[in-house]
């Protein structure tokens, strides 16, 4: 069996090593979550529910465990490692409550009655990223077990910890062992087998959009449903009405969270020309006071790279002529640090265009509503972005036109367990969270039920 060496970004030191699973070792454990579905499937569903409340409350007795795991594996400050485990822990109790509440319908037809039932799937296969690793990790598991189902899933080799720990926190809360089973190893082999192998009925996977579509091609042999979360290149539209002193401070916030490494981030700030430089006066010292550093500290809002593989694709975007406005700070020495940083570049120039990943922006100047919309959708991409404006016309017109699946007005909010969450174009298929996600893990079977005439 091979192993994955796992790295602490922020000192580039050795954590642990991972097993990482072969074919067959994926194959045995899709075989005993067939077998744990059907029990659990079994189940009432109050006591479903309780099963879920249970993982929830016992992943509350753990935050600071899971927030530490994530702090040395992922380089996420604490503070929002803390808030990632939380988030877990409420993503389950949100969804506890959906296995009393998946009804079906009773449908008037002439001759008998009939009724629809929401059946489970049976195994789902989740592939999640190294970005935000348990946070999203429980978007696909919560309502994919709340619909009866059970789950196999595949953390990213470089951040797999908190995954793994998220498993034996399942069983310690009486969750069957062989329901919610987290199987480290590459994408080539565990992630390609969950697509072929015809019991795993549906592949959840997020990541970037050129292995996403690798996944959905895979699956259309068997008809496998799938959901994609994929890559974003998301704009943070200023117009020339908004509260521009705000716009300017929080833009930071909205690139630079979690060192940009984030398919919501805004990468492309676009600002009415008329307030372009005064815009450009106030992101200076808001970019500058991004407080950099060990991820340990309370003090930090920013982290390191995860590796230095993607530190060094990060890097390639801003060489020694690039057209940087200004930079923040970073530490030096060990880890993969990378100052928060500000390109003015040309509007066809591969940083507005590609996904960086990084903590890497572009800022564009645009004359009116019209060519910001424009601009905004001038991209393969479509997962969130922002407006900033007073107008509240304005922001519906604008919010309606731009291309995205996740807009927010006069802030840089994307995601809420509550709320549905994914994008348009190349940065998605289907969606996750919000009341209806444990129905996209389920079919819908009608039944005609004949009695005659009354």
């Amino acid at each position: 069996m091979s192993t994955s060496t796992v790295i602490n970004p922020a000192t580039e030191e050795v954590l642990r090593d991972v097993d990482l699973l072969d074919v067959d070792a994926v194959d045995d454990a899709v075989a005993r979550a067939v077998a744990a579905q059907r029990r659990w499937a079994r189940q009432a569903p109050a006591e479903r529910a309780a099963a879920l409340r249970a993982f929830a409350a016992v992943v509350d007795a753990h935050i600071g465990e899971l927030a530490a795991l994530e702090v040395a594996n992922s380089g996420h400050p604490i503070g929002q490692a803390e808030w990632e485990a939380g988030h877990v822990r409420d993503v389950l109790t949100y969804y506890a409550a959906s296995p009393e509440r998946l009804t079906g319908a009773q449908i008037p037809v002439a001759g008998g009655v009939d009724v629809t039932f929401h059946e489970p799937l049976g195994v789902v296969g989740i592939i999640t990223p190294w970005n935000f690793p348990m946070t999203i990790a429980s978007w696909g598991f919560a309502p994919a077990l709340a619909a009866g189902n059970a789950v196999v899933l595949k953390p990213a080799e470089w951040t797999p910890l908190t995954s793994l720990r998220l498993a034996e926190l399942a069983a310690a809360a009486g969750l069957d062992p062989d329901l919610f089973q987290v199987l480290p190893g590459a994408g080539g082999v565990v992630g390609e087998r969950f697509v072929t192998h015809p019991q795993v009925r549906k592949i959840v996977f997020t990541g970037s959009t050129a292995v996403g579509t690798r996944v959905m091609a895979g699956a259309a042999a068997q008809v496998k449903r799938v959901t994609l979360e994929l890559g974003g290149k998301s704009a943070n539209i200023v117009f020339d009405d908004c509260d521009l002193e705000r716009a300017a401070a929080t833009a930071p916030y909205g690139v630079f969270d979690n060192a940009g490494q984030d398919c919501c981030a805004r990468s492309r700030i676009l600002v009415q020309r008329n307030v372009y430089d005064r815009f450009m006066e106030l992101l200076e010292p808001a970019v500058a006071g991004v407080k950099v550093g060990d991820p340990a500290s309370r003090d930090t809002e920013m982290g390191p790279l995860v590796s230095r593989k993607h530190w060094e694709s990060v890097r390639g975007y801003v060489p020694d002529d690039a057209p940087v406005a200004f930079r923040g700070s970073a530490p030096s020495g060990p880890g993969f640090w990378f100052p928060p940083t500000v390109l003015t570049p040309q509007r066809t120039d591969r940083t507005v265009t590609e996904e960086i990943f990084g903590p890497v922006v572009t800022v564009l100047a645009f004359e009116d509503e019209a060519d910001a919309i424009a601009l905004a959708n001038d991209t393969s991409y479509g997962l969130s972005g922002s407006i900033w404006t007073e107008n509240l016309s304005r922001a519906l017109r604008v919010t309606r036109a731009v291309e995205a699946g996740n807009l927010s007005v006069n802030s840089h909010s994307s995601v809420r367990y509550s709320t549905p969450f994914g994008g348009f174009k190349q940065s998605g298929l289907g969606r996750e969270l919000g009341p209806d996600a444990p129905l996209h893990f389920t079919e819908t079977k009608n039944v005609f039920i004949a009695i005659g005439e009354i």
